[in-house]
């Protein structure tokens, strides 16, 4: 008896420390995940708050601020359009991702449900427009911008924009409307709804959480854009934030590494806040299902 006693014991001792060892390894592998990920925004905030003369010694110790100083950010916002460039950024963003989410809706909705000929070839065309590198069109469309009148106006960045937002979000909804049961829709044709009230009534309110992520990606590629920017805006008032810090932060072989510091980390917690915002609301709507009893 006491064999056994000993042998369940033993058994019992060896599957705690497995699952000891087990826990150890995931909560290593999520704080090696963790600073990974964050140890670049703790960088740009040591540095944007760390005096000239300290940031270019070498002898200094570069992971800790003993005499932080905001100066960089007062020198940002004064002595640059900073908060010009960050107005353009968000009224771009916010204008080319609405233009690109209704449109690539509707283009979505129509190759996932609706049967013609040609519809999976234009659904693959779809695709392969939004592969194609922006290094091939940046200088078809600023031809085409500068002949319509458009160029070094914020309305340039804001039609040029869609031009491969579409694509995208057309192609991540397409997946999803596919996900949605036929059955809904055919339900609520039968009660009298057309197909424009099915699609409004109950496709959009199901596909809410494939919006929203089509949406953030989409308001954070245009967002990060650079090289239509730096084509199709050439005047400071008309710069986006990524151009902007560029052109006024870099001369030649000059770097302002506390501003730029400083501006890279306002640019970038915006995006972070949206994404944290948005993301219980995401995980919501995935949850939350199709049908409620």
């Amino acid at each position: 008896m006491s064999t056994l006693t000993n042998l369940t014991s033993g058994w019992k001792t060896s599957k705690q420390k497995n699952k000891i060892f087990k826990n150890i390894w995931i909560y290593s592998g999520l704080i090696f995940f963790l600073v990974t990920m964050l140890f670049p925004f703790y960088w740009m905030l040591i540095t944007s708050i760390t005096p000239d003369n300290i940031i270019y010694d070498i002898n200094r110790n570069s992971l800790i601020v003993l005499e932080p100083t905001i100066e960089h950010y007062i020198k940002l916002i004064e002595d640059s359009p900073f908060l010009l460039w960050l107005k353009n950024s968000l009224q771009v963003a916010v204008v080319s991702t609405s233009i690109s989410l209704v449109v690539g809706t509707m283009a979505a909705y129509s190759l996932a449900r609706l049967r013609f000929r040609g519809g999976q070839t234009m659904g693959m065309l779809i695709f392969v427009t939004y592969l194609v590198p922006t290094t091939l069109l940046f200088l078809p469309l600023a031809y085409v911008v500068r002949s319509l009148g458009m160029f070094d106006k914020p309305i340039a960045l804001m039609l040029t924009y869609p031009t491969f937002l579409i694509p995208f979000c057309t192609w991540l909804l397409m997946g999803y409307f596919k996900g949605i049961p036929r059955e809904l829709e055919e339900c609520a044709m039968v009660d009298g709804c057309t197909r424009f009230g099915a699609f409004f009534k109950i496709v959009l309110p199901i596909s809410l959480p494939g919006l929203v992520s089509a949406g953030l990606f989409a308001f954070t590629l245009s967002w990060n854009e650079f090289i239509y920017a730096l084509t199709l805006a050439q005047s400071n008032s008309v710069k986006t934030l990524p151009t902007g810090v560029v052109s006024q932060l870099v001369l030649g072989d000059v770097y302002f590494w506390g501003q730029l510091m400083a501006a890279a980390l306002l640019g970038s917690v915006p995006i972070a806040i949206l994404y944290s915002f948005f993301l219980e609301y995401y995980v919501k709507g995935m949850t939350a299902g199709a049908v409620k009893g």
